[in-house]
């Protein structure tokens, strides 16, 4: 069996990645050749988040920085996953819809809803395991 590419498809992809490309890299000549050539002791200083640099870069960090950033990734992530289960949940609860599964099984409102009960109560646990080791607490 031959399999036949769609061609034309594939230069609309190919003609706006190429137009993005271009578009930057305009961008960036455009700034390189409009901005103001002023040199100096200020203009040449590390700037960071307006504070002035105090010590080595590569000092030690506290745990705690962390430990607050993999939180706000589990818990953040973790409500993305959130919005097309509900968007799918609702076509299902309201126009008693099926879902087809990738198996091939249909599901209904009831199961979505066991489901997602299942991946709150998970995220649940993560949850207190972290209030019980005191990650929220700030010193």
């Amino acid at each position: 069996m031959i399999m036949q590419v769609n061609f034309e498809a594939w230069a609309a992809i190919g003609f706006v990645l190429a137009l993005a490309c271009a578009t930057a890299a305009g961008a960036l000549l455009l700034a390189h050749l409009v901005r103001p050539a002023k040199k100096g002791p200020v203009k040449d200083s590390v700037y960071e988040s307006g504070m002035p640099v105090v010590g080595d870069a590569r000092r030690r960090f506290n745990v705690r920085f962390y430990i607050v950033a993999m939180l706000f990734l589990l818990f953040d992530v973790e409500v993305v996953f959130l919005w097309p289960w509900a968007v799918v949940f609702y076509r299902s609860a309201t126009e008693n819809e099926v879902v087809t599964m990738p198996t091939g099984d249909a599901v209904g409102a009831g199961f979505m809803l066991v489901a997602m009960g299942i991946f709150f109560a998970l995220l649940l646990v993560g949850f207190l395991y972290e209030w019980r080791k005191d990650a929220f607490q700030w010193d």
